[in-house]
């Protein structure tokens, strides 16, 4: 039996994971949140991996707030490069697979066509630039890894724009939402069953790896397609916008290709839609 560790598991993708290891029952899941396991801390680290000697990693731990990335670096860099670093070459020496979570956010959004893995990255804001630096030290490691990167991630956990919508949605609020950026909302069970999923698969065809749901979007298209999916939600409510002052920079285009995932793991991904109405319908069971 496989033995797994997912850090971060209080977070948005970190239950996500939990939510979906019931269909893995043949893999040992261990969980820990940043109480159980600070991976901040590489002597702390270390013991625990000598103490279970796991055959792969999941990092699901990650500084995620954008905008407060900005004003926050150093603890932006400190979770999000510093401690993977911590992870990678603990990993490495433990020969403990990892596998990454990373965002469409290492690229500036000049492209006018779907990302590929090989794009040249370009981060402009912090948050952009503390993922990159921690998929840098995993390279640079001689870890095997898996890094994926995703972008626009909800679920029914925590906090995030499925969320705030439904809320703010069910409150009859007014709400004016950008046109601005263009990229793909992407279900985080989805991505929890794909890293469990490669696990399985037992694939070495390591490295990095684009995974978010198929087709794009605007969030003004995001926010109407969770207000169309509650037909008691007011309509009239939503307004678009070309702009929205926000204090971090954002990419204005940021659709990943997923065809390299698709083909190396000989699997389709769900159109980003047909997802979010799948969920919302579990939410509202």
């Amino acid at each position: 039996m496989k033995k797994v560790l997912v850090t971060g598991a209080k977070g948005q993708l970190g239950r996500c994971i939990k939510d979906a290891a019931i269909n893995f029952p043949f893999l040992e899941i261990n969980f820990v949140s940043r109480k159980d396991l600070d991976i901040d801390d590489f002597d702390a680290v270390q013991q625990f991996f000598n103490q279970h000697k796991f055959d792969y990693c999941i990092n699901a731990a990650a500084y995620t707030n954008v905008e407060k990335a900005e004003s926050d670096s150093d603890q932006a860099f400190l979770t999000n490069a510093e401690a993977v670093k911590n992870l990678a070459n603990i990993c490495d020496f433990s020969k403990t697979t990892l596998l990454q979570a990373s965002t469409d956010y290492v690229f500036n959004g000049k492209k006018e066509s779907p990302y590929l893995e090989e794009d040249q990255t370009n981060p402009i804001n912090v948050y952009g630039a503390s993922k990159l630096k921690g998929e840098e030290y995993i390279q640079e490691s001689g870890v095997d890894y898996f890094i994926f990167r995703t972008s626009w991630l909800y679920s029914q956990h925590g906090h995030n724009f499925l969320n705030t919508i439904l809320k703010y949605g069910k409150e009859g609020k007014l709400l004016t939402i950008t046109t601005e950026q263009v990229g793909v909302p992407t279900n985080a069970n989805d991505l929890a069953l794909a890293l469990l999923d490669v696990i399985v698969s037992d694939n070495s065809e390591y490295g990095t790896y684009n995974f978010s749901n198929s087709g794009k979007a605007t969030w003004f298209d995001f926010a109407k397609a969770i207000f169309e999916e509650n037909p008691q939600f007011d309509l009239s409510n939503l307004a678009k916008t070309d702009y929205y002052r926000t204090f971090a920079a954002r990419p204005k285009y940021s659709v990943l290709d997923t065809n390299k995932y698709k083909k190396t793991f000989n699997t389709k991904v769900i159109d980003w839609r047909e997802s979010l109405s799948i969920l919302i319908k579990l939410i509202n069971f």
